[in-house]
């Protein structure tokens, strides 16, 4: 089994991905919270700078405490890596590929077989990397999850390219 996965094919830079470092990016999302969570539009810089002001304006009332929190915050997070299982939206990585213009379709690659998708559908994609905290090993590395949830029993596994024609 490969251990990492390429983005290929009509792109203007093909990409290299693997899966084992996906845990440390700040995009991963537990797959329950990402498929049954009410999506939102969030503006990044409008929501840093709500919580920036709201900060600012408890420092000016209340003073600067240290949370007494901080070190089980760290615990809980490290248990949560530890038993969690992740996904991460594909639409990024794609985008960085810099799909050609003439590009209009996907084809996800597995072990076995080749499923094609349109390009609008293939932004919708989460890949799962992270089973019970751990990285998938079992018709791995990562699998291809349908951005409705529709697969989530039965996502598509095996992968080891995904090429855009």
């Amino acid at each position: 089994m490969e251990s990492i996965v390429l983005i290929k094919g009509k792109v203007k830079y093909p990409i290299t991905l693997d899966p084992g470092v996906w845990i440390f990016d700040d995009r991963k999302v537990e797959i329950e919270a990402y498929f049954h969570a009410e999506k939102v539009e969030v503006d990044e810089l409008e929501e840093y700078t709500i919580a920036t002001s709201k900060h600012w304006e408890k420092e000016i009332r209340e003073g600067s405490t240290m949370p007494p929190t901080l070190k089980t915050e760290k615990r809980f997070e490290k248990q949560r890596l530890l038993e969690g299982t992740f996904v991460i939206p594909f639409e990024p990585f794609l985008n960085n590929s810099v799909p050609d213009d003439s590009a209009s379709s996907i084809i996800v690659e597995t072990a076995d077989h080749e499923h094609t998708f349109t390009l609008e559908e293939a932004r919708t994609f989460a890949i799962g990397f992270s089973i019970d905290g751990k990285p998938i090993k079992e018709n791995g590395p990562c699998y291809v999850y349908f951005g409705d949830g529709s697969n989530i029993n039965n996502p598509i596994k095996d992968i080891r390219s995904f090429t855009l024609k």
